[in-house]
């Protein structure tokens, strides 16, 4: 049976609920880049990008600043724009139904399954219109949304999806590794991502007619000749990535099926030790398929989820919150949402709490956070 704990009285380092790991080889690297001269996007994007490429079966694959960038180019390569309907889930970063407000659309929100915390797929087919022209599942916390019931649905009612894999790198579904399959795929390699490069970002494509029109539509649309004269055939923006940042994410990428690991180990950890009769809900135990990108239980109903992370803090643990409901924000309320509107969603978004999980973190670093866990609920 699991052990009893005490609360940890001495004076122990603060533990956030996350930390990237970045090695001296990589440190090493980001100064050999300043070194160089050559700070902007250059060899080491390529070589990432192309790093990239090998990981996801020679699909093509192009960085830009954030994966945000890549969700909204990503649309656009969907062909979405003004007039066209998007599904998504509102339990996600407001970031993925703000990039379809940013092409001219308009997002339709479905509720979740409360199982799994992504979008409930068995309502998403009546939430289906002339209008819609794609699908923007998002994959919470590293779990994947069913790939294999999502595609049948996209191909049924010919629809493109756009994946929001930001937290699901490494992840799986049906054994096959998410990005190595499907349509556009977007992953975020922000600081608190599984592998970072601080800020930034990947889309993963078709062919490379889609990826030759990121590039341009990631740098102003702009279309560069051997001569040196330059067009501009279409409308873009500034989110290229710096060779800095790329520096990083090489020397993530090696480390990356290790971090997974360790993480799903400590998730494993908490599984056996977070007391049951403190009424925390624990997310779905899959093994399988989840990266384990964040550990998130829910508060039990009743508890202040302000003065929990309080106290908690009190005990030097570190506790966020991913995400509030998206659909209860006033710019989406002024759009007609509501509260009650997505039950489900919003119990989740207001119970939700975000453990300490990350792969410098040892195991006695779980005992810490569960020993808090029991005094502070207790």
């Amino acid at each position: 049976m699991p052990p009893t704990f005490q609360p940890d009285r001495t004076v122990q380092p603060f533990l956030p609920f996350t930390r990237p790991s970045i090695d001296e080889a990589t440190i090493e690297a980001v100064g050999a880049v300043l070194r160089s001269g050559w700070l902007t996007t250059g060899p080491r994007c390529q070589e990432l990008e192309a790093a990239l490429s090998a990981r996801f079966g020679g699909r093509p694959v192009r960085l830009a600043s954030s994966a945000t960038a890549t969700l909204e180019l990503g649309l656009r390569l969907a062909g979405v724009g003004p007039g066209d309907e998007v599904i998504t889930t509102p339990l996600t970063w407001v970031a993925t139904g703000n990039v379809i407000l940013q092409v001219g659309a308009t997002p339709v929100l479905v509720d979740i399954d409360p199982l799994t915390r992504n979008i409930d797929l068995a309502l998403l087919e009546a939430a289906i219109t002339p209008r819609t022209k794609a699908l923007l599942p998002v994959d919470l916390a590293g779990l994947p949304v069913d790939r294999v019931r999502l595609y049948e649905i996209a191909q049924r009612h010919q629809l493109r999806v756009i994946e929001d894999a930001a937290q699901s790198l490494g992840a799986t579904w049906a054994g096959q590794e998410i990005g190595l399959g499907g349509d556009l795929v977007s992953f975020s390699f922000h600081a608190n991502k599984n592998m970072t490069t601080a800020e930034g970002g990947c889309l993963v494509m078709n062919n490379e007619d889609e990826a030759r029109r990121f590039e341009r539509l990631r740098l102003q649309g702009v279309v560069r000749f051997p001569d040196g004269s330059a067009d501009v055939e279409e409308l873009g923006g500034k989110s290229n990535l710096t060779d800095v940042a790329a520096a990083i994410g090489l020397g993530q990428l090696k480390q990356l099926d290790g971090f997974n690991q360790r993480r799903i180990a400590l998730a494993r950890r908490y599984f056996e030790l977070i007391p049951r009769d403190l009424g925390l809900e624990l997310p779905r135990a899959d093994f399988d398929n989840s990266n384990w990108h964040m550990f998130q239980p829910l508060l039990p109903r009743g508890v202040v989820r302000a003065d929990f992370i309080a106290r908690m803090r009190e005990h030097g643990i570190g506790v966020g919150v991913h995400y509030p409901a998206m659909h209860l924000f006033t710019l989406y309320r002024k759009m007609g949402h509501f509260e009650g509107q997505f039950p489900h969603a919003e119990d989740v978004g207001q119970r939700t709490i975000t453990l300490p999980l990350f792969p410098a973190m040892n195991d006695t670093d779980v005992d810490r956070v569960c020993a808090a866990l029991r005094a502070v609920l207790s």
